[in-house]
């Protein structure tokens, strides 16, 4: 009776500091898993715990997290090695430049380095990854939990989508979920569905092992799925080549930063640093659009390593009327576009090409990005503009939702979207995924 009382205590607290609903949403699960045949057993017994592994150096790598290797483990080894082979070598490939930055970070605050391994399996190590549920970057954060450990989600920036400063921020979520769980299996699971239903799942099984919950109904499919996923990646990740993986050599994450006083064109900025405007937004996709954020007196930016004494040279050498500076404006009802271009000093011409407007009709409510530099009138249109990054998503359709509405939203066509989507039909259901091609910096 105490250990009831006890319990529901702990699911008052844990309701009342987190949201119930997932912290982010998983990045898509391997289907039919369970239905991988297993070809490997447990050396001796029915579960078997792994310490380290042995390569063919001898050199013992030790894994930070207790692995067990039972039969749903070995069926997400079978995927990986089979059917998802082609998508886990893409993982490895990128998890080369950003595994060791942020193994530090989790060495910092003093948790398992291994840990880096959930971004393998939530997003690949994509920081422009985007799910159904709209969860963003490498560690799939929705906007509440993300803002609730610090991340800044606006107009202008998204540090959900920054490797660095978005695994700081997984970092405090999950001591605070292992100080309230005391279980690493039970911290990841609450990762994947948020702390009030593992809890709740606790309360109802009455244990506090994780793979009891996992043989219980009162957690869904793909949080069961969450942990075995975590461990099958974690143990081919260390030893690719064991499982006949390449091993990649992918240059790490490596860059200088430098502050900038005010709202700089990032083309302007790669002009400096003598790099492209690619390589600028690679360092820095927390950033929306193509300036630095006006609101932060001092942004720090990042450039490519070894460059930061030729762009502050550079820098230091334009003009102040030379450098763009930006507005952003909120179309009010009845304004036009030549109306707003006279306040701005600027021209139709200039705020449609920098907005990507395909004409002159703007809507109550629309942003628009604004050159708002007194020369602005004369702004090559072609220099600002900055080719998209393209975001592949599985968008899930809602309630109501027609081909028409979904690509309005999206900004796509209706041809898009039967392009990317052979043989779809007129009328869509509730819950159906589609594909969709969509600019990352618009998402």
């Amino acid at each position: 009776m105490f250990y009831s009382f006890f319990l529901f205590l702990q699911v008052v607290i844990i309701v009342t500091l987190f949201p119930i609903s997932s912290a982010h949403a998983e990045y898509p699960a391997p289907e039919n898993q369970a239905s991988v045949p297993s070809q490997l057993k447990p050396p001796s017994e029915d579960v078997a715990q792994l310490d380290e592994t042995i390569d063919d150096l001898g050199e013992a790598k030790a894994y930070n997290i207790p692995m067990i290797l039972n039969d749903s483990v070995e069926n997400h080894l079978e995927y990986f090695k089979t059917r998802g082979r082609d998508m886990f070598q893409i993982w490895l490939d990128r998890s080369a430049r950003y595994i060791p930055v942020m193994k530090e970070i989790f060495k910092k605050k003093n948790l398992p380095e291994d840990l880096v391994y959930i971004a393998m399996i939530e997003s690949g190590f994509n920081p422009y990854a985007v799910s159904w549920a709209r969860a963003v970057g490498p560690w799939q954060f929705m906007p509440a939990t993300g803002k609730l450990y610090g991340l800044k989600i606006d107009w202008w920036i998204d540090e959900r989508k920054d490797p660095i400063k978005s695994t700081y921020a997984a970092a405090e979520h999950f001591k605070d979920l292992h100080n309230l769980f005391g279980s690493w299996p039970l911290a990841m699971a609450s990762y994947n569905a948020g702390a009030g239903k593992v809890q709740r799942a606790v309360l109802r099984t009455r244990s506090e092992d994780f793979w009891d919950l996992k043989a219980s109904r009162y957690i869904r499919k793909e949080t069961k799925n969450y942990v075995p996923k975590f461990m099958a990646a974690t143990i081919i990740a260390k030893n690719p080549e064991l499982y006949g993986f390449t091993v990649s050599n992918y240059e790490p994450y490596k860059y200088d930063e430098v502050v900038l006083e005010e709202s700089t064109d990032l083309r302007l900025v790669a002009r400096c640093a003598g790099c492209t405007y690619e390589e600028i937004k690679e360092l820095n996709p927390e950033l929306r659009r193509w300036v630095t954020p006006p609101q932060i007196s001092n942004y720090t930016l990042r450039i490519p390593s070894g460059k930061k004494e030729a762009f502050l040279a550079n820098y230091a050498a334009i003009p102040p009327e030379q450098k763009i500076k930006w507005d952003r404006h909120e179309v009010k009802k009845g304004e036009t576009l030549a109306a707003i271009a006279k306040q701005f000093n600027t021209t139709p011409e200039a705020i449609r090409d920098i907005n990507g407007l395909k004409r002159n009709g703007i809507r109550p409510g629309k942003h628009l990005l604004i050159p708002s530099d007194i020369n602005s009138k004369t702004l090559d249109a072609s220099y600002l503009t900055p080719r998209s990054k393209q975001q592949k998503i599985l968008y899930r359709v809602r309630r109501g939702e027609t081909l028409s509405k979904i690509a309005r939203k999206n900004n796509v066509s209706i041809a898009d979207i039967r392009e990317w989507n052979k043989g779809i039909g007129g009328s869509l259901r509730a819950g159906q995924k589609i594909k969709l091609v969509v600019d990352s910096d618009s998402i």
